[in-house]
């Protein structure tokens, strides 16, 4: 995987050293990433409190 430096900040130059790498990954790649940081946001949500939603109990 390559790495952009720039000496200034350069948005434009950012987005499209990430298309280019997101356009260099197959379509089973680009999955496997998106599923690889779907996990872990959800380990990191659950992690600090943001876990299952609140259930109802019922009262007897």
């Amino acid at each position: 995987m390559a790495v952009l430096k720039l000496s200034k900040h350069d948005e434009n130059r950012e987005i499209e050293f990430e298309l280019k790498y997101l356009l260099s990954l197959t379509t089973r790649q680009r999955f496997q990433m998106m599923f690889k940081k779907t996990q872990e946001m959800r380990r990191l949500a659950g992690k600090y409190g943001y876990g299952k939603t609140t259930q109802i109990i019922k009262r007897t």
